[in-house]
């Protein structure tokens, strides 16, 4: 077992491998600024993918200057065009909940879930915001053909007060899906 809590483990992995670890995809992106605000955090290669030409002509127009970070391609998630095990990590903000607004839903997230996982590295991890609860969600996500453990996570939504917030009120709060690659669910 990894011992992630000890400076010597850390010296070791950076002595190995010197190269930063932050190849990062971004499901859905659209318009946000989530990418922006993770470059000025420090992340250095997000590859933000959506399914409008017209968007990701904008946001690529609008980032140029970043190009070496901040890198848009037009992309269905349920097709995509990546290699194997390329990703450390996806973010998906609000992307599966759009899909299942439309025709097909529960195939194409389906295949938006097998495709996120092999495009994910071991150990990848697949970050999902959604309004969806975990009732509504974990069948897609606790599938036995994904390999990934799933933890949820509430967070109160930015126009409430997190004193308001009961955890009976679904609506006050934005669920967090991690799904780690290559570690099975207990």
């Amino acid at each position: 077992m990894a011992q992630y809590g000890k400076a010597t483990y850390w010296d070791e992995r950076y002595t190995k491998d010197s190269e930063q670890f932050d190849c990062i995809l971004m499901a859905g992106a659209g318009n946000s600024r989530l990418s922006e605000e993770m470059v000025n955090d420090g992340y250095q290669k997000l590859m933000n993918v959506d399914v409008s030409e017209i968007v990701v002509k904008q946001m690529a127009s609008k980032y140029e200057d970043r190009v070496e970070q901040l890198q848009w391609q037009k992309m269905n998630m349920c097709s995509l065009d990546f290699a194997d095990e390329t990703y450390d990590a996806v973010v998906d903000k609000g992307t599966m909940d759009s899909i299942l607004c439309g025709e097909g839903s529960t195939a194409n997230v389906a295949k938006m879930c097998q495709e996120i996982h092999r495009v994910l590295k071991p150990n990848g991890v697949y970050f999902i915001v959604s309004y969806g609860v975990p009732d509504n969600r974990l069948s897609y996500l606790e599938n036995k053909e994904l390999q990934w453990k799933v933890t949820v996570h509430t967070v109160p939504k930015p126009t409430v007060s997190a004193v308001q917030v009961s955890e009976a009120d679904a609506n006050a709060v934005h669920y967090i899906y991690v799904c780690q690659k290559g570690i099975k669910a207990e």
